[in-house]
């Protein structure tokens, strides 16, 4: 009983965890500081996508869980996943970049309740296939993958 409630609660976390990130992935390129002050966003101004964010923690999973072959579908499948809602977050990103006229108060709550909802489908459509994947782990994987989700690297804890 106590193995199922554990079982139950390290998957609760990991979803909460997803949801996380990915809220990070979008609120990461929101600058506030440019709404405060009335100032437009500068050309000059570099911000990394979506696609690039999610390659780069593509890359870093992959290289500290070392995959096995078996699991290399499974892996697939999830990583498809995450590309998919990248592309999608960067073309929502890229139709509020492309409206000429500034949004007043109720858009901009608009424009977030519609980013919000997008990042619960995306969070809802990556789950299973999230699941299958850490379920196919050994206990190493998952520690490693537990330790990247609450730290954001794997080796290196923000808690002191």
């Amino acid at each position: 009983m106590e193995r199922k409630i554990y079982s139950v609660f390290v998957r609760m976390t990991l979803v909460l965890v997803m949801a996380a990130l990915l809220s990070t992935i979008i609120l990461a390129s929101a600058n506030i500081s440019f709404a405060a002050s009335g100032q437009k966003r500068s050309q000059t101004m570099s911000r990394t996508s979506a696609v690039e964010h999610t390659e780069n923690q593509i890359k870093q999973l992959q290289g500290a869980l070392n995959i096995s072959e078996a699991q290399q579908p499974l892996w697939n499948n999830m990583t498809q996943v995450m590309r998919e809602n990248a592309r999608d977050m960067d073309a929502l990103n890229k139709e509020r970049a492309e409206q000429t006229a500034p949004m007043n108060a109720v858009e901009h709550m608009k424009f977030h309740s519609q980013v919000t909802q997008s990042h619960l489908s995306q969070t809802n459509k990556l789950i299973p296939p999230f699941e299958a994947f850490y379920d196919s782990m050994s206990d190493q994987q998952k520690n490693i993958t537990n330790i990247v989700f609450r730290t954001g690297k794997y080796g290196r804890s923000k808690r002191k």
